[in-house]
């Protein structure tokens, strides 16, 4: 078991891991889009203040929103509140905006309808925007670190989450189980461009596959 954890680790957690080294790839790829994002004021639709503290980029105001409780320690230009993207209070929904940041959200806000909300709620808060999510047809699901996951039927993919050692956070109760699975449901490419159709669409490869897609507009 701790063998397969510091697999997990290798390949997912660590500073030196291929996550790790995506991530920062990613961050990259976002600067360069949006050179001036020191100077912008960002919504992030489902991030966290970890990952705007640890992201080797800053803009000039990040505001988050998750439904999960924020730290209350966090510097002048974060700022973070409770609220779902799909149904945002009138203060959020109405405040000013100058891009969308969404990383690895939309695929688990909740079918097709909820999905197409979170769209409309990206394009209207903000003429610019970021989304990513990945890809369905990778071979390796990237929730669960299991080999072709995603295309198994909902028993087979409980009965794997409650054993399999590489999930991020295992469970063996099999109601909480089945509730972690059904929560996931990666998207294509057409769905993507269904979402966003004025968006460009960037791919993130791994050994040559896409692992992942981005729909970005830059005005």
């Amino acid at each position: 078991m701790s063998r397969l954890n510091a697999l997990r680790n290798r390949f997912v957690d660590a500073p030196g891991s291929l996550g790790a080294k995506a991530r920062a790839r990613r961050w990259s790829w976002f600067a360069e889009c949006f050179p001036d994002l020191d100077r912008m004021n960002v919504i992030d639709l489902g991030g966290t203040a970890g990952a705007w503290l640890r992201a080797p980029v800053r803009p000039a105001h990040v505001h988050i929103v998750n439904l999960e409780k924020p730290p209350t320690d966090l510097p002048s230009w974060l700022r973070a509140d409770v609220a779902d993207a799909c149904d945002l209070p009138a203060e959020i929904r109405n405040g000013t905006y100058d891009l969308v940041f969404s990383n690895a959200v939309i695929e688990h806000v909740g079918g097709h309808q909820r999905r197409q909300i979170f769209a409309d709620t990206v394009h209207a808060l903000a003429d610019r925007h970021w989304v990513q999510t990945p890809y369905r047809y990778f071979p390796v699901e990237p929730h669960f670190l299991f080999p072709g996951f995603q295309f198994l039927p909902l028993t087979a993919r409980t009965e794997i989450l409650r054993r399999w050692p590489l999930i991020h956070t295992p469970t063996s109760d099999r109601e909480a189980a089945r509730r972690i699975v059904m929560d996931v449901e990666l998207l294509s490419v057409t769905e993507m461009r269904h979402y966003f159709p004025g968006s460009r669409i960037r791919f993130e490869r791994l050994a040559g596959l896409v692992k992942s897609v981005i729909a970005y507009k830059r005005a």
